[in-house]
C-alpha cells in the first residue's frame, strides 16, 4: 500500500532517444535522495542550495559510477507543484542511462511513482482542483492547436471560475436563507419569491450553457465523428489513404472491396476528425458487402460530418443520388468531386443547400486537398465570443453539470409550487454537490480515480 508520505520517483519523459531526459521526485525525502546521487560541479550539496536555481554536476548510479553531466533542481514545499519538497534533473535523453538513473534513486530511498502520482498530489495539497488537473491531461493528449488552447485555458482556471460564479451565487441563497432561519431577531431582510426564482433563473442558465459546452468539448479533444461515403469506386479509401498519408485501407478496382467501417483519427484544417472509411453504398447480393453497408448506414446516422465523395469524371448514377440524399441528412456535409485529374465528362450535380461546400479534387494525386481543408475551416469556425478553457470535455463532467441543471429546475418548480424554502433550498444543496464534484470540493474516490487512469507515470 503507498502512502503520500513516501518519496517517489519517476522518468518524466518518452523512453526514446531524445536531447533531453527528466527525472522527478516528490516527498520527503527528494532532496536528501538527490543528494545521494548528484554531486554539484562547485559548491555544497543540493540541500544547500536555493529552491528553483539550476546546478550543474555530476549523476551517479547505484554503484557510485558516473553516468551524466546534467542540470538538477529543487523546490521546498510548499512552493512546488505537489506542495511537496521536489526535486528534478534533467539528463542527455538516453533512455538506458534514464533507466540507471531511476534505478540510483529507488536504491537511496525513493519508489516508483503510480501514473499521475504526482499530479494526484498537488490536487490532494489543494494546488489544483479537478478541472485543471484534467486540463493537464487534456493538455497532454490534444491532437489539434484548438484542443490545446482549450486544455491550456482550462488549465489557467477558466472552466473552475465559471463553475465557482454558479456555486458562489448559489450559496449566497443557501446563507442568506440560513442567516433568516437562525438569526430572525436580527435585522436581516426576509427571503423574498421574486429574488430567488431570478437566482434560480440565472443559474439554470449558466447550467444550460455549460451542460451544452460538452458535445463541443468532447469533439475538440475526441475528434468530430467524420464518414467518408460513396458508391463502390468512387474513390473513398483512395481519398482516406491520401488524407492520413499512408495506406490504411485497401485499394483495389474490384467493386467492393471495404467491406467495414475503417477508422482513424486526422487533424484537417485545423479540426481534429475521427475519419470513417466505409463500404461503398449500395445493394449488394453478398451477405458480407451487406452487413458492410449496413454499417456504413450506422456511421452516417452517427456521425455530425459527412464527406460525399462521387466520382466527377462521370455522369451521376441514381446511386450517386442516394448517397448524396443520405449525407444531406448529416448536421454537416460536404461534396467532393473526385478524379479531377481524369479526363471525361464532368458530374453535373442537383440543388444544393446554399452554403454546402463542394470541394473538386484527385484522391490519386492529392490536388485540391487544400481547398477541402479549407471548407473544414469553414464549417467549423473559431467561436470569437468563446474564451478557452471553459468548455467541458468528457463525460464525468457533463453528467455532474446535468445533475445541477435537473437540481436547480426542482428547486425552481419546488417554488413555483408554492413550497416552503427549505424545501426548495434541499434541491439547492444537491446542485452545490454535484458542483463540487467538478472542482473537487466534494471528494469521489471513484470520480478520482476515473481521471487519473488518463495520466501517465512521471505527471
Amino acid at each position: 500500500m503507498t502512502t503520500t508520505n513516501d518519496t517517489i520517483a519517476a522518468i518524466a519523459t518518452a523512453l526514446a532517444p531524445s536531447a533531453i531526459g527528466i527525472l522527478r521526485l516528490s516527498g520527503p525525502e527528494s532532496i536528501s535522495v538527490l543528494d545521494r546521487v548528484f554531486t554539484p560541479a562547485q559548491g555544497g550539496p543540493m540541500s544547500t542550495r536555493p529552491d528553483r536555481t539550476l546546478v550543474y554536476g555530476a549523476l551517479r548510479d547505484r554503484d557510485g559510477q558516473i553516468l551524466d553531466y546534467c542540470l538538477a533542481t529543487i523546490s521546498r514545499a510548499p512552493h512546488s507543484y505537489t506542495g511537496e519538497d521536489t526535486a528534478e534533473l534533467q539528463c542527455h535523453g538516453s533512455p538506458a542511462a534514464l533507466v540507471l538513473a531511476l534505478e540510483a534513486l529507488f536504491a537511496a530511498g525513493a519508489r516508483q511513482a503510480q501514473a499521475g502520482e504526482f499530479t494526484r498530489r498537488a490536487f490532494l495539497a489543494g494546488k489544483l482542483d479537478l478541472t485543471r488537473t484534467e486540463a493537464i491531461a487534456d493538455l497532454i493528449h490534444a491532437e489539434s492547436p484548438a484542443a490545446v488552447r482549450q486544455a491550456a485555458g482550462q488549465l489557467g482556471g477558466a472552466l473552475a471560475g465559471a463553475i465557482d460564479e454558479i456555486y458562489q451565487s448559489l450559496t449566497d441563497l443557501m446563507a442568506h436563507f440560513h442567516a433568516v432561519l437562525d438569526y430572525p431577531d436580527e435585522d436581516i431582510q426576509p427571503f423574498q419569491a421574486a429574488e430567488i426564482s431570478a437566482a434560480l433563473t440565472a443559474a439554470g442558465d449558466k447550467l444550460d450553457r455549460l451542460a451544452g459546452s460538452y458535445r463541443r468539448g468532447r469533439a475538440l479533444m475526441e475528434g468530430i465523428p467524420c464518414a467518408i461515403i460513396g458508391r463502390p469506386n468512387a474513390g473513398k479509401s483512395t481519398l482516406f489513404n491520401s488524407l492520413l498519408g499512408y495506406d490504411r485501407a485497401i485499394v483495389t478496382p474490384i467493386a467492393g472491396t471495404t467491406r467495414d467501417t475503417v477508422e482513424e483519427r486526422l487533424n484537417l484544417g485545423g479540426v481534429l476528425l475521427r475519419l470513417i472509411d466505409t463500404a461503398g453504398l449500395r445493394d449488394a447480393d453478398d451477405q458480407v458487402e451487406r452487413l458492410g453497408v449496413e454499417r456504413s448506414r450506422a456511421a452516417v446516422e452517427q456521425a455530425e460530418l459527412v464527406l460525399v465523395v462521387l466520382d466527377g469524371s462521370r455522369s451521376l448514377t441514381q446511386e450517386d443520388l442516394d448517397v448524396l440524399a443520405l449525407g444531406l441528412r448529416a448536421p454537416r456535409c460536404v461534396v467532393i468531386l473526385n478524379k479531377d485529374d481524369l479526363p471525361g465528362q464532368q458530374a453535373a450535380l442537383p440543388q444544393l443547400p446554399g452554403q454546402m461546400p463542394v470541394v473538386h479534387l484527385s484522391a490519386l494525386t492529392g490536388d485540391g486537398v487544400d481547398q477541402l481543408e479549407l471548407a473544414m475551416e469553414s464549417l467549423f469556425p473559431d467561436d470569437p465570443g468563446a474564451r478557452p478553457g471553459t468548455l467541458l470535455t468528457n463525460a464525468q463532467q457533463a453528467l455532474a453539470a446535468q445533475r445541477a441543471r435537473q437540481a436547480v429546475a426542482r428547486a425552481a418548480q419546488a417554488l413555483g409550487d408554492g413550497i416552503s424554502p427549505d424545501a426548495v433550498l434541499s434541491d439547492v444543496e444537491q446542485a452545490l454537490t454535484a458542483l463540487g464534484e467538478l472542482t473537487g470540493r466534494v471528494v469521489r474516490e471513484d470520480v478520482t480515480a476515473r481521471i487519473f487512469e488518463r495520466f501517465c507515470v512521471g505527471k
